[in-house]
């Protein structure tokens, strides 16, 4: 077995030991308002479920060159957004989406998506998702890198509304299957959800 001390590797290559090791990651695709309104959209894969009680979830963006990045920022000043999954259907809008455009150009245009009024909070979604959750925002907490220059935001948002296509909901379970989520591993790399299988948990 390889030991690897992480204060021997820089930050990218923290990132690739992370990133190919924590596999696969669910996918969060993000749509923001900014301060005028213009509708921002990204993906991010540091993402993940906190509680059910309330419903929280929590997305690390990263930041760059200490400034934050325009989901961040417009969370930060509008505490709502919509958090979506992606789908095999349109995971290559989604993708479109990660291109770095200034904050007053909308990857949603870019990506030629369809927006849909949320019904509690003002931030639109996107009608292609199959599964979208509408959300406040809980906290939002700066870390790593310095104090001076840290070196991402993590954002905690309560879902206070969530959306799913009728023949994916069945009596309070979600058909995975039918869903075709598709996660994130290294670099240009995704997957898709593929063979399942359960296991029993002990009492």
């Amino acid at each position: 077995m390889k030991a690897v001390d992480p204060n021997s590797l820089d930050v990218k290559g923290n990132y690739k030991f992370l990133t190919g090791s924590v596999i696969p990651r669910p996918i969060a695709f993000v749509t923001s308002e900014t301060e005028t309104g213009v509708l921002n959209a990204a993906p991010f894969s540091y993402f993940n479920v906190i509680t059910a009680d309330p419903p929280l979830i929590s997305i690390s963006v990263g930041r760059k060159n200490g400034e934050m990045k325009d989901t961040a920022r417009n969370i930060f000043h509008k505490k709502e957004f919509v958090v979506h999954i992606p789908d095999e259907s349109y995971i290559e809008a989604v993708n479109v989406t990660a291109a770095s455009l200034p904050p007053d150009e909308s990857e949603v245009e870019l990506a030629g998506l369809t927006t849909v009024e949320s019904t509690s909070i003002h931030v639109p979604g996107i009608k292609e998702a199959s599964i979208r959750m509408e959300c406040v925002l809980e906290q939002i907490i700066p870390l790593g890198g310095t104090a001076d220059n840290p070196a991402a935001d993590l954002i905690i948002g309560q879902v206070v509304q969530y959306h799913i296509k009728e023949e994916l909901y069945d009596n309070g379970r979600i058909d995975a299957e039918a869903l075709k989520p598709v996660g994130r591993l290294a670099g240009n790399d995704y997957v898709k959800l593929g063979e399942t299988f359960a296991i029993k948990r002990p009492e």
